[in-house]
């Protein structure tokens, strides 16, 4: 999905347009899915895309919703080297909006955490 800036300014919250189109954070512990525990699944809040499963949520404690796996084929990996630091980006497969970052200190089995904003996802409940 490819929208101009444009495009996007008028789909999006100027909050989900600073941290989905201009790789943005949001302020830890501010999210409104943080403490979310409802089954479901977590969609891009730009193309509306399934990206996590509440089964994989759990509390990091970091200030962001956390997730131990992305649902398969739906999230994109990219080297960030921003903020003199190492990191891998994730971004939505489908429409590139910037998620947050994966980290090798999750729990088992994955022991992986993707640490996700809040203000980049909807919440499917089901």
């Amino acid at each position: 999905m490819k929208l101009s800036a444009a495009q996007w300014r008028e789909r999006l919250s100027d909050e989900e347009y600073r941290v989905t189109r201009q790789k943005g954070t949001e302020y830890p512990f501010s999210g409104t899915l943080l403490y979310n525990e409802a089954t479901g699944v977590y969609c891009c809040v730009c193309c509306h895309q399934p990206l996590f499963s509440s089964e994989t949520k759990f509390d990091a404690g970091c200030g962001w919703p956390s997730f131990s796996a992305a649902l398969p084929g739906q999230v994109r990996y990219a080297d960030d080297f921003t903020h003199g630091m190492q990191r891998t980006e994730i971004l939505c497969m489908h429409c590139d909006a910037h998620l947050g970052h994966v980290f090798d200190d999750g729990p088992m089995p994955t022991g992986q955490r993707y640490c996700v904003n809040s203000v980049s996802l909807v919440f499917d409940g089901k």
